[in-house]
């Protein structure tokens, strides 16, 4: 069990990262955007999944040896980087010439896909993956189960990270109209396109 003194400082100090704009939030906008707030269920879900493979990563010690090999974790950082940039690439050309498959199976094949993508920009990205390594440890009492208390503190993260990205889903609904225009779609999905871009290539970068 953790200490609730422990859970408090972890939310303090995961909040910032939380609410630093990335990945999740520009698939969050995108897809509310262009199918409604019911989108945003599957970028959650997906993003909280990603959570607990690096939770379970962690627990396991295989993200302790990707931070301290530098080959293990220069692969990590290209595919999360190569994942983002084609990502962005594909987004912005769907933005220039949408599909014109029925309207049922965009909404089936968006479903999947979306949680897709928000998994592996989650699972694909060395910083999350750090946060267990080196932010969660701190938050351990090593007289109690180590597995559990990762896991609990991975609950709450996610809890935490679906508490904003909600409020996220909100806000794009209250402006649903303007959203709704088809520039105003090309214009985000571009705008979507070029964070993605930025994202990998900063990834690549670092």
């Amino acid at each position: 069990m953790v200490h609730p003194y422990a859970v408090l400082g972890f939310l303090a100090a995961v909040l910032p990262l939380v609410a630093t704009p990335g990945a999740s939030l520009a698939l969050l906008v995108r897809h509310v955007t262009e199918g409604g707030r019911h989108q945003a269920l599957p970028v959650i879900l997906g993003t909280v999944t990603g959570l607990y493979i690096h939770a379970t990563i962690a627990i396991g010690g295989l993200s302790a040896l990707v931070m301290h090999s530098s080959q293990a974790f220069t692969i990590v950082k290209v595919i999360g980087a190569a994942y983002l940039i084609g990502l962005g690439a594909w987004t912005w050309r769907s933005a220039t010439a949408p599909g014109r498959a029925p309207a049922r199976l965009r909404l089936q094949v968006r479903w999947n896909s979306v949680y897709a993508e928000a998994l592996f920009a989650n699972v694909l990205n060395p910083k999350a993956a750090s946060i267990y390594l080196t932010l969660v440890p701190q938050f351990i009492d090593a007289d109690h189960s180590f597995d559990g208390q990762i896991l609990a503190l991975a609950t709450v993260h996610g809890l935490l990270i679906a508490l904003w990205l909600l409020v996220w889903s909100v806000l794009v609904r209250r402006v649903s109209l303007t959203l709704q225009r088809p520039r105003f779609k090309r214009a985000a999905a571009r705008i979507t396109a070029v964070v993605f871009l930025a994202l990998g290539m900063r990834t690549a970068a670092a």
